[in-house]
């Protein structure tokens, strides 16, 4: 069966359409970009239905802006078609790179296809959530089942599925003293399956069929995560780490059919051990891109595990994360509603964009200082304008200041007309100015960050 897929076409010295869309989008020279999809350090999740359509092609990897994803879908017990493709165009206006369709509920089929036609950015799902609604108890599902399943979303147009081929019979054992156990609702679902059977994974022992559907349609293999830990207790315990070693012999078997593969990471990992993740991650899956959940840095605030998560989201995304999926408000409480989407973006917005400055990509910190320059000079409207939410930014300003004339005042209702530390600032610049001159002082040139990423960009393709 032959490969249409970007990396196909990559390794063969083609630059496709996709390739020069991303290289435009991220600023980066077009064979830079085909260089680095031919190594698999750059994918493009694009599954030929959907590139058809309304998709525009984004990157995820090393040489691209921190990606970030929103996960959305209804369940048994809540949501609609209607609600579903809300979640997803609220998503896409706040910034998500990519969405997840997680539905588990009723009328899956039809929210996938509404979902695929509404968005331009890559859809992903987890095949083995529909494959448990069809009738069959987990227990009773075959290989060919999950194989029908994932034939089946491929040819719907999903651009990339989590596979959670990496979770073996052998690595069940190790999880015997966690706190939590398996997390991974798909890894979950496995387990229960090798413990009745006690047999191997079906989806790893058929892994080369899997490609071969994959590579038909150009869809982009999520290696899943089964044993992420969902506490600090269990984090970068024996179990997580034993997938991780047949995650990346996973890797190396989809590069050779000329699949693209992303490898998903764990989502509860204390501050001190992110880095240690990260670096573990790009040496045993060949640096492949990393996708992440958070990480949740601590345990203890259900209702704000969109805070807890973003603050692990920027560190690992510094480190070398390529796409951090969001976490809402609602996390492990209840199904996020628009406005826990709405919170989730924002506060991975802000992560994605904390890492990219820490990078030291260039031009990441543009906005960064013409929204200061904005706020210096007291244009309230522009400051609006450059901020990731501005609704909320000027929602927040006009609750006590609604009158156009505040949108010029040199004051905010936090310092009021007196106290403004920027207003009196201003009032002597002149004079600071004139002072500099006089002890032979140049305006301040700001420290820049690490450039070891942006060294990276000019480098020689694909080293």
């Amino acid at each position: 069966m032959e490969a249409r897929t970007q990396m196909r076409y990559a390794r063969a010295g083609e630059i496709t359409d996709a390739m020069r869309v991303v290289a435009e989008r991220e600023a980066l020279a077009p064979e830079l970009v085909r260089a680095e999809v031919a190594r698999g350090r750059l994918i493009i999740p694009a599954n030929i239905h959907h590139l058809a359509g309304a998709l525009e092609p984004m990157g995820i990897g090393k040489v691209a802006r921190v990606k970030i994803n929103a996960n959305i879908g209804n369940s048994a017990v809540s949501s609609s078609i209607e609600a579903e493709v809300e979640k997803l165009r609220l998503a896409v206006r706040y910034g998500a790179d990519t969405v997840m369709d997680l539905s588990t509920g009723k009328d899956i089929d039809a929210v996938r296809e509404a979902i695929i036609a509404a968005s331009t950015v890559p859809i992903g799902t987890v095949p083995i959530y529909q494959a448990v609604l069809m009738g069959k108890d987990v227990t009773e599902l075959t290989a060919n089942d999950l194989l029908d399943m994932i034939e089946h979303q491929a040819r719907q147009g999903v651009d990339y599925m989590t596979i959670h081929a990496g979770i073996l019979l052998e690595h069940l054992p190790l999880v015997y003293g966690r706190i939590t156990g398996i997390v991974s609702r798909g890894g979950s679902l496995h387990a229960v399956w090798m413990m009745a059977h006690r047999k191997q994974n079906p989806l790893y022992e058929r892994f080369d069929d899997v490609l071969d559907i994959l590579r038909q349609y150009d869809v982009t293999i999520s290696l899943g995560d089964s044993l992420r830990p969902g506490s600090l207790h269990d984090a970068s315990d024996r179990a997580q780490f034993a997938e991780l070693e047949t995650l990346g012999e996973l890797t190396t078997r989809a590069w050779a059919r000329d699949v693209q593969v992303m490898v998903e990471g764990p989502g509860h990992i204390p501050m001190h051990q992110i880095e240690m993740n990260v670096r573990k991650q790009k040496e045993i899956c060949h640096e492949a891109p990393f996708y992440t959940l958070g990480p949740l840095v601590t345990d203890i605030a259900p209702g704000y595990d969109h805070i807890t998560s973003a603050i692990g989201a920027a560190m690992i995304g510094w480190y070398g994360a390529d796409m951090l999926c969001y976490v809402t408000p609602k996390e492990h409480l209840g199904l996020p509603n628009a406005e826990d989407v709405r919170q989730g973006v924002i506060a991975y917005k802000i992560a994605a964009h904390a890492a990219d400055i820490a990078r030291g990509r260039p031009g990441a910190r543009d906005r960064d200082d013409a929204l200061s320059r904005a706020r210096y000079a007291f244009d309230w409207n522009e400051q609006f304008r450059l901020s990731l939410d501005p609704e909320r930014a000027r929602e927040y300003h006009d609750e006590t200041l609604p009158a156009e004339y505040f949108k010029s005042a040199e004051f905010c209702a936090m310092c009021g007309p007196k106290f403004c530390s920027m207003h009196h600032s201003r009032t002597i610049d002149e004079g600071i100015a004139t002072l500099a001159k006089e002890a032979g002082l140049a305006p301040i040139e700001p420290v820049p960050p690490d450039t070891a990423y942006a060294r990276e960009l000019a480098g020689t393709p694909g080293d």
